[in-house]
């Protein structure tokens, strides 16, 4: 099971470093438009802010990792259930405020990943 937690934890955060790069890097391109349903206009209008997002899901992913490479197991799972605790909430709240899809792409992902921490 713990494995299974390890894995689940770095899916997590390898879609953080993706959701990352598409909000930072990506996020007037074409596949940043169509991942988003934006608008050329309104992509290039709202680049900053979502250069600002990309930055704090890059720190999710971040802390992910540290929690994966952290020497001491009892912190490590401390510090990975801080980080999917909270992209759970993070993922609530948008999929309350921006769309729902996000509690699907994010929030249930990670809660899941949590269970896997918690039992693993």
């Amino acid at each position: 099971m713990a494995l299974l937690s390890a894995i689940a934890t770095g899916l997590i955060a390898i879609l953080h470093v993706y959701i990352m790069i598409l909000e930072m890097f990506l996020w007037t391109k074409p596949r940043g438009r169509k991942a988003f349903g934006l608008t050329a206009d309104f992509a290039e209008k709202s680049k900053a802010l979502a250069q600002n997002q990309g930055l704090y899901n890059g720190f999710l992913a971040a802390g992910l990792l540290w929690g994966l490479l952290h020497p001491d197991p009892d912190f490590a799972i401390q510090i990975r259930l801080f980080f999917l605790g909270c992209i759970v909430v993070a993922g609530v709240f948008g999929a309350a405020t921006a769309n729902s899809r996000i509690l699907f792409v994010q929030a249930i992902p990670a809660a899941l990943a949590t269970l896997a921490v918690l039992f693993g």
